[in-house]
């Protein structure tokens, strides 16, 4: 697959394209608070250019707030976040790129942001989730 993607939210207000790090090697979920209630699968991007709708973004920022979540503020999907590991990369919402769905893949990493190095923990890898279609 191609490592520049458009990607857009549900309502099609925000429109992004990325430019993946390693193509779609880097998926995973996390098991912080936040990500655990969002449920989203996030693709790495070292770039992100809002094509339309940076007007309609709303920014989330929880905890240690050094990092920034963004949101369509229409239709309320999570469209990409700033890594927390790495600021100068992104976490994308693969559900968001186009012809992609989080159930394209079979097993996902998931990382362990309870005990983020930044939080002096050691972070790492929490587990596996898999999906199997029936």
């Amino acid at each position: 697959m191609p490592n520049k993607m458009s990607a857009q939210c549900h309502c099609g207000a925000v429109v992004v394209n990325v430019e993946l790090v390693d193509g779609f090697k880097t998926i995973r979920r996390c098991n912080c608070s936040f990500c655990r209630m969002r449920g989203a699968v996030v693709v790495s991007a070292s770039g992100i250019e809002v094509i339309k709708g940076k007007e309609t973004l709303t920014e989330y920022r929880f905890n240690t707030r050094e990092v920034a979540h963004y949101f369509c503020s229409v239709c309320g999907i999570y469209t990409f976040h700033q890594s927390r590991s790495n600021p100068e990369q992104y976490g994308v919402n693969v559900a968001c790129i186009a012809g992609v769905s989080p159930f394209d893949f079979s097993f996902v990493k998931v990382t362990d942001g309870i005990h983020h190095p930044k939080d002096g923990g050691e972070g790492g890898v929490a587990g596996y989730l898999s999906y199997v279609a029936k």
